[in-house]
């Protein structure tokens, strides 16, 4: 019996050979990322609904408003994901000059009216058909986010400038062509008017330049123009810029968000921007481990700024409790595995590089939010990726599941299995066509790309 018990392999021993072949399979990132992603997007429907019902049915008498707009926005972004996912890499590099080229515009025009709207020239943001409200651009009743465009068009476009230069991104004059100005004006468009948008954009260039292999000197170049642009756009606060209050004797919103992250949080009160932190804590406070129940919260109802968009993630920990939170963060870390996993895997140059940039996005944007809603980092006002309530930000993080899906299916080993037993064709007609076989390597040749190339001489 000893014996027996001596030789019987550890349960870790018996699990992790299983996991390992799991993740060994062709396909092994697709249903990993389907299935992290669509988890999170069941989860935000469910405590969008929540955050929200109370509220729209003391407002216009239907609890299902609310629920129901975000429930088209997620359907709509369903629809880009299957798009996506069935676009050639081809397609998805000429798109991306488009995509920033309108980003951009869009931009120009929000900012130009909160500037206009800030000396007095018009009022209400409005001029004609086209109206600007915080962060969002109505024309007419249509209304979408920019800078969420920026988001999807700085992943195409820059993933395919940096991988068309190839090795000669070791060289300044190859990077100050044309991608550090279209990158420094990108800033100055979105941080006018978003400074954690700024931040995500900051992220997804570094995510990009690392993948590149950039030498560390540039990292270090864009960290001080990053701390400046920060430092700049607190003092145009002051001034009545960006999409907070456009009265120039107004609080410098921005600094009292920095300020008020660094002192403690028993020298808040409820009369200043505190208000955010500790209505957020309290929340986090009643949940506990197991939560009040699912719809029991009540804190969001009058007393939670935002419940429903940036701090979704506190209506979470007060009615799912810890074990909630951890779930969300472990799907988010399986998401953040998977992107990271299929940039690896990746043959051609501009999908690793977009697959980085894509992942290198939605992680940093997780982080600033659940980091502001628990006190570890100031508040930026960035949504929670998939979780919270807002209809351009959910369809364009569809729109990316959607690249980084077709980026699986295009890996070496999964193309191969594709190809070798291919779907039915009604199936391959109405999901995603065959990838593209992995081209052949070259006798003689080492494999290497550009990016590793660069990865090397960074070190």
């Amino acid at each position: 019996m000893a014996d027996n018990r001596a030789q019987k392999p550890s349960l870790s021993r018996q699990l992790l050979p299983a996991v390992h072949g799991l993740l060994a399979r062709p396909l092994s990132s697709y249903y990993l990322l389907i299935a992290s992603s669509g988890l999170l997007l069941l989860i935000g429907l469910t405590m969008v609904f929540s955050a929200t019902s109370v509220k729209a049915y003391h407002e216009n008498g239907n609890a299902f408003s609310a629920i129901a707009n975000q429930s088209v926005y997620a359907l709509l972004g369903l629809v880009m994901f299957w798009v996506c996912q069935r676009l050639p890499a081809r397609t998805l590099r000429d798109l991306g000059k488009y995509i920033l080229g309108l980003a951009i515009v869009l931009l120009a025009v929000l900012d130009l009216l909160g500037a206009l709207t800030s000396v007095g020239a018009i009022e209400n943001a409005t001029l004609g058909p086209i109206h600007a409200k915080l962060l969002w651009l109505y024309l007419g009743p249509i209304g979408l986010q920019p800078a969420e465009l920026a988001k999807l068009g700085m992943v195409l476009w820059g993933a395919d400038v940096i991988a068309r230069k190839g090795a000669a991104l070791g060289h300044w004059r190859e990077l100050s062509r044309p991608l550090f100005p279209m990158v420094g004006l990108l800033f100055v468009l979105v941080g006018y008017n978003d400074l954690g948008t700024m931040l995500v954009l900051l992220a997804l260039i570094i995510g990009l330049l690392w993948a590149a292999g950039v030498r560390l000197r540039v990292f270090a170049a864009l960290g001080v123009l990053g701390l400046a642009g920060v430092g700049l756009l607190i003092a145009a606060a002051s001034g009545g810029a960006g999409s907070g209050s456009t009265d120039a004797g107004d609080e410098n919103y921005r600094l009292a968000r920095l300020t008020n992250f660094l002192q403690p949080i028993e020298k808040c009160n409820l009369n200043d921007a505190c208000y955010q932190i500790i209505q957020a804590r309290s929340a986090i406070f009643e949940g506990g481990w197991f939560g009040v129940g699912l719809g029991k919260g009540v804190l969001k109802w009058n007393w939670l700024p935002e419940a429903s968009n940036d701090f979704i993630f506190a209506v979470v920990a007060e009615e799912l409790g810890v074990v909630g939170c951890v779930v969300i963060l472990a799907l988010l870390s399986v998401l953040a595995y998977t992107g990271f996993r299929i940039a690896r895997r990746s043959a051609d140059p501009f999908r690793r590089l977009a697959a980085t940039a894509i992942t290198t996005w939605l992680v940093s944007q997780a982080v600033i939010n659940i980091g502001g809603v628990t006190g570890m980092l100031p508040i930026t006002g960035l949504p929670l990726p998939f979780i919270s309530s807002g209809g351009s930000a959910l369809v364009v993080t569809l729109a990316a599941i959607g690249m980084l899906a077709s980026f699986a299916r295009a890996e070496p080993d999964a193309a191969k299995a594709l190809n070798a037993r291919p779907p039915a064709r009604w199936v391959r007609l109405l999901w995603a066509p065959l990838p593209p076989l992995p081209p052949q390597r070259q006798p003689g040749s080492t494999g290497r790309s550009p990016a590793s190339a660069g990865a090397e001489r960074r070190r």
